[in-house]
């Protein structure tokens, strides 16, 4: 029997594209983003993959990434059209991106870990090593830390979608030994304070990365997913 007038149609799913380059705690991100789309009201479909037509052909992209930045490049730029997919995909059709951990370096112009490493360059600045003002604190940062916001962003009113009901008082899962240092001070979204200042989101259009984990940041880093699953850029 036919399709009736007023009868709605199912909504398709929405593909949320964990890339796969050999680098990264993929399980766990994938494991975090299935708990928290249902719980959104959202019905997706999470795939770990490091097919290129995978990436063009999904709704949400996320870059993990664990090591070294150059390591880490190198691993994406070997799969073939893997970058072409991701400059059509987050850059001309606007599908929200998020990068974690070395994933968020990596949107850097270059990073500067066991030499200089070209980045993606969609962020513009540089990734130094990290330059505590206490010596008494260990390097990498492994650990619970805080955020900290830019003054414009203090209110929860003027805070990136994605921060929107993310308080200061929660804590996120850190593990690095180099901070993403921004060009431009309106590219970075919040800060921790360990050994000074350092950051910990940059954001711009369509694009965020995140410094800790949300995937091992128990409640707080649900909440950020969550948002990040709401997010219309």
């Amino acid at each position: 029997m036919g399709r009736t007038y007023n009868e709605k149609r199912p909504m398709a799913k929405e593909t949320i594209l964990i890339i796969d380059y050999g680098s990264g705690n993929l399980r766990s991100a994938a494991k975090a983003f299935e708990h928290m789309g249902p719980g959104k009201g959202h019905d997706i479909e999470v795939k770990v993959s490091g097919k290129p037509e995978d990436v063009l052909s999904a709704d949400r992209v996320v870059l993990p990434g664990q090591g070294a930045f150059g390591d880490c490049m190198n691993g994406l730029s070997k799969i073939p059209g893997m970058m072409e997919a991701l400059k059509e995909a987050v850059l001309h059709k606007g599908r929200p991106f998020l990068g974690i951990c070395v994933g968020m370096q990596l949107l850097a112009t270059r990073g500067l870990e066991h030499g200089a490493h070209a980045g993606l360059n969609w962020i513009e600045g540089e990734v130094h090593p990290m330059d505590l003002n206490d010596p008494a604190l260990k390097i990498p940062h492994m650990g619970w830390n805080d955020l900290a916001f830019p003054s414009a962003s203090i209110q929860q009113d003027n805070r990136h979608f994605v921060l929107r009901n993310i308080s200061s008082t929660e804590n996120f899962y850190f593990v690095h030994s180099f901070v993403f240092q921004c060009r431009h001070a309106h590219h970075v979204l919040a800060l921790t304070d360990y050994g000074g200042f350092q950051t910990a989101i940059v954001g711009r259009d369509n694009i965020i990365g995140v410094q800790f984990h949300p995937e091992k940041s128990q409640s707080a880093g649900l909440k950020l997913i969550g948002n990040f699953l709401d997010w219309k850029p």
